[in-house]
């Protein structure tokens, strides 16, 4: 560093560039993870003042990655893990996750899929049944073309970086023209509000799957409860059944069955939906 008058104060600027930087990723991070957090939140978690939260806010607004809100920030980037690592990541639960959603479909159903981890190993569990699906979603249609057994329809529109799902105008005026028994659909976030996601043209894609199916089917894990992300895209009771891990806690089950969801966790038995 030219401007460095000697070399401990260019290590010492240095290393508080690092730091600096370290920090900011570590905030990106979080915010990802859980959605929105507030700059209380922040000060809190990271151990550092006000004021640096806003300023670290404030400069991941600066480079389009958070949308800086009154009092906090949502994540608004693309993802920093990749849909691959996301497909590995709590593999064990989402593939249990599947098995009992798979178990409650019925043949000859027509089952509208969403885009997600989870919903891809779901499809995978539903290999050799006699079903109708249809999908925005490119890794499920790849995995599913040409399955015997399988009516693939395959919903088009933009296509979204990271998640292979298909949205905006195009996809939710292909919807409108489909009837679904049931959508199987999963979430960013979900709190006392309602279902989030992080994208808001997911979002509006998927209010209008929701519109299109007789039931509604959320699957998640346990990890996702009180986390909200940048949009909102349903009430509590816009679910008609929600499927997941055995790490729901009682208070989260009581609330959802007041808002009149059906809950189902691991080592449930999954009866077959009527």
């Amino acid at each position: 560093m030219a401007d460095c008058e000697n070399y401990v104060t260019c290590r010492t600027a240095g290393k508080a560039n690092m730091l600096l930087n370290e920090r900011r990723t570590q905030i990106l991070k979080h915010i990802e993870e859980q959605g929105f957090v507030s700059l209380q939140k922040l000060v809190e978690h990271f151990g550092i003042s006000e004021s640096t939260a806003r300023r670290d806010v404030e400069y991941l607004d600066g480079i389009s990655k958070v949308q800086k809100t009154r009092g906090g920030a949502a994540y608004i980037g693309e993802s920093m893990t990749s849909f691959e690592d996301r497909t590995v990541a709590a593999l064990k639960e989402k593939k249990e996750i599947a098995q009992t959603v798979a178990r409650m479909v019925e043949q000859g159903e027509v089952v509208l899929l969403d885009g997600g981890t989870t919903t891809l190993e779901v499809a995978r569990q539903l290999i050799g049944r006699s079903l109708t699906v249809v999908t925005n979603s490119v890794p499920i249609i790849n995995l599913l073309f040409n399955q015997p057994g399988i009516e693939l329809i395959s919903i088009g529109g933009y296509v979204y970086p990271n998640t292979g799902v298909a949205l905006g105008p195009i996809a939710q005026a292909a919807l409108k023209a489909v009837h679904a028994r049931r959508l199987i659909m999963s979430v960013g976030g979900i709190t006392e509000a309602g279902l989030f996601n992080s994208n808001s043209l997911l979002v509006e894609t998927e209010r209008q799957m929701m519109e299109s199916a007789d039931e509604v089917w959320v699957v998640t894990d346990s990890g996702k409860f009180g986390r909200s992300a940048l949009a909102h895209l349903a009430p509590l009771d816009s679910m008609d059944r929600l499927i997941t891990d055995d790490g729901l806690t009682d208070e989260w089950r009581q609330r959802l069955e007041n808002a009149g969801v059906e809950v189902i966790c691991l080592g449930e038995p999954a009866e077959a939906a009527v």
